[in-house]
């Protein structure tokens, strides 16, 4: 009897080790980092070097934190301009879903993210070392709380007879970008959209400084 039950309780045991792990494991890839705002911008204002460069911002600061595995996207819109094709931001990004750096859901998918999107805001906005991003509202100096975006709410691209997109992120003078706010604050006045608040005052990083913001942008992990 002592040997029967030596053999079954070990297996037993064994068995709820494995399927722990593997319920861990599953756990552990929900929660892995989908979404951050960049912690420094390009370095041009609005030229980001077209959405080429901009998703290889995005790539390089996820493998500075050990997240360069996974395929990083920009959350930014162009228009289509010069008789080329506009590209949708949400269109952009995968599926979902998205946590942020301390393992938070943003988003479960598109439509939650544009629709509800209640977690892209001052505490959960991080930067791709979980760091908050600096909000005027919430009194950091300097106020960095416009995103560059180029996008309307829905997350589709603007029509082409305005610029919104600095030239389609390839301009750090002459244009506009549309900017959305992480802090969900305009001034000190919460209720502002995350994706699609005001156009910036220019494309350079003068003018976009000028308005509250670095040359930042949201990132997604497509995959």
């Amino acid at each position: 009897m002592r040997l029967r039950r030596s053999v079954i309780v070990p297996a037993a045991i064994l068995s709820l080790a494995a399927l722990s792990a593997h319920a861990f494991g599953q756990t552990g890839a929900q929660d892995e980092m989908g979404f951050f705002i960049t912690s420094v911008g390009v370095g041009s204002g609005a030229d980001l070097g077209g959405l080429d460069g901009a998703d290889a911002h995005c790539q390089l600061l996820a493998e500075q934190v050990g997240a360069g595995d996974r395929t990083w996207r920009a959350y930014l819109s162009t228009q289509a301009l010069g008789g080329g094709q506009a590209v949708h931001a949400r269109d952009r990004i995968g599926d979902g879903p998205w946590t942020n750096a301390d393992g938070v859901q943003i988003a479960a998918d598109v439509d939650d993210l544009h629709f509800n999107n209640a977690n892209i805001r001052y505490e959960y906005a991080l930067n791709e070392r979980g760091e908050p991003v600096n909000s005027g509202a919430m009194g950091d100096s300097p106020n960095f709380h416009d995103i560059l975006t180029g996008t309307r709410m829905d997350g589709t691209a603007f029509p082409p007879d305005e610029d919104r997109t600095c030239g389609n992120w390839t301009s750090s003078a002459d244009g506009s970008a549309m900017v959305g706010h992480h802090d969900r604050y305009t001034f000190d006045t919460p209720g502002a959209s995350w994706n699609s608040v005001h156009p910036s005052q220019g494309c350079s990083q003068e003018s976009l400084e000028g308005t509250g913001g670095a040359g930042l942008f949201y990132c997604f992990a497509a995959n």
